[in-house]
């Protein structure tokens, strides 16, 4: 995008059809629920704390995360239950912060912020937190240790439930992004096999559906084409394996979709 359409919040894409929609994060659950807009991503984690009555499509298995309680190492707390009545808890999900207190029967005060959670308890704003963690550093880069997680966050493709599941677009769209994630991690494996050995290649290639065999004419002896689709943390084991048992010209390439 240049300059100038930088400044647009909606933009053309290169479907006359479509367009994009810049929006806050914690905005678009609203946003598509209120049918504003056919779909839209956002964290699972503000679908929740917004309640949003929203269908999510598609987990788009990025930006993982976790919701967590978090205390000072000081605060010599353990867990959720040994918080001391009157605990106050900073956060920014407080719909979430308060459900969470009602069912395990905690007697807490919730705090709104807008951020910077973390710096609550060393300011002496707050004796816990209930934040985003992905891997915890900045967490302990305060000072604080986890004692509970309220739920597991990843970035997801959500649809209002008034837009059509069938609508072509939105079908189109829904379809090509699950095609892409499904790829992720995934390679397609292309290999040549001796007719005698075929057998013992297909006995120990892991595959999404099943190989695709094809004979390959001329030659001194009959072959055979294999392909496979194997997600990444077998694929070198595949080879390996492959290899011994009688596979040869074995060439992996990178998929760009998979559609079941």
């Amino acid at each position: 995008m240049d300059e100038a359409g930088s400044r647009f919040l909606v933009v053309p894409t290169t479907r006359e059809e479509v367009k994009l929609v810049y929006l806050r994060p914690e905005d678009i659950p609203g946003i598509v629920a209120s049918g504003a807009v056919q779909l839209g991503i956002t964290g699972h984690d503000l679908v929740v704390e917004y309640g949003a009555r929203v269908v999510e499509e598609v987990d788009l298995r990025l930006g993982r995360a976790r919701l967590v309680l978090a205390v000072p190492e000081s605060s010599g707390v353990a867990s959720p239950e040994e918080l001391p009545p009157g605990t106050r808890i900073a956060t920014k999900f407080v719909n979430i912060a308060r459900r969470y207190v009602e069912e395990r029967g905690i007697e807490a005060e919730i705090l709104r912020i807008s951020g910077a959670a973390e710096a609550m308890p060393s300011l002496g704003a707050a004796d816990a937190i209930i934040d985003v963690a992905s891997t915890g550093t900045t967490l302990r880069l305060h000072g604080l240790r986890v004692v509970d997680v309220l739920l597991e966050s990843t970035a997801r493709l959500i649809r209002a439930p008034s837009v059509p599941r069938d609508d072509p677009l939105v079908e189109e769209v829904i379809m090509n992004i699950r095609s892409v994630v499904q790829a992720r991690g995934s390679k397609l494996v292309l290999m040549n096999v001796p007719d005698d050995r075929l057998l013992d290649v297909l006995a120990v290639l892991p595959s999404m559906g099943g190989p695709s065999i094809s004979r390959i004419t001329g030659g001194d002896k009959p072959m055979w084409e294999v392909i496979i689709a194997v997600t990444t943390d077998k694929l070198n084991r595949a080879i390996v394996e492959a290899k011994k048992n009688g596979a040869r010209d074995i060439v992996v390439i990178n998929l760009e979709r998979v559609i079941p």
